[in-house]
This record gives structure tokens, C-alpha cells and sequence, in this order.
């Protein structure tokens, strides 16, 4: 996969250091992954959820919310956001 951007991450690990390990993790895993569709994902990521067009991914144990759009034909995915579970549940990030 084409991950669209890490600065996201890196960003968002400024200010809660102790998600930075997980969505290095994560990044990593994401950066190495072919996936061909929301099946296959799954298998990697049985916590993830589809939310409309996007895909949840539950990061630290569902402490933080990535939320990605992915194009499994160009194998792009586009960081959207990433936040606290309790931003998320605001649902402000649909907006």
C-alpha cells in the first residue's frame, strides 16, 4: 500500500507520545500490506470497521481512531485523520 501521509501520524504523536509505537506499528504493517479488498484487510485488522467510504482502524487498544479512505484498485491509503476515541465518538471527523 501507498500510505498518504505519515505526517499525519507523526503529528498527532507530538501531542499523545504514547500512541507514537502503535501507529508506527501500524504504518508499517499498512506499508507492506496488498491488500485487494475489505476482506482481506480484515484478516490483518479484525477491529477495523467500514464507516461509509472509510475504514476505522482501532489503534493502542481502541484508545485512538484512525480513519482511512483506501483504494484497493491503486492501492492508496489516504490518512484522513487520527484522534482519541473520545473525538471520534464527537463525530465532527464525518464532516
Amino acid at each position: 500500500m501507498n500510505v498518504i501521509s505519515f505526517k499525519r501520524l507523526r503529528e498527532f504523536s507530538l501531542d499523545h507520545r504514547e500512541a507514537e509505537v502503535a501507529l508506527t506499528a501500524w504504518y508499517k504493517t499498512a506499508k507492506r500490506a496488498n491488500w485487494q479488498n475489505f476482506a482481506e484487510l480484515k484478516r490483518v485488522y479484525p477491529s477495523a470497521d467500514m464507516v461509509g467510504r472509510y475504514t476505522v482502524f482501532n489503534i493502542k487498544g481502541n484508545k485512538y481512531r484512525l480513519i482511512a479512505r483506501i483504494v484497493y484498485r491503486s492501492q492508496t491509503l489516504f490518512i484522513v485523520a487520527v484522534m482519541t476515541h473520545e473525538k471520534y465518538d464527537l463525530g465532527k471527523w464525518k464532516e
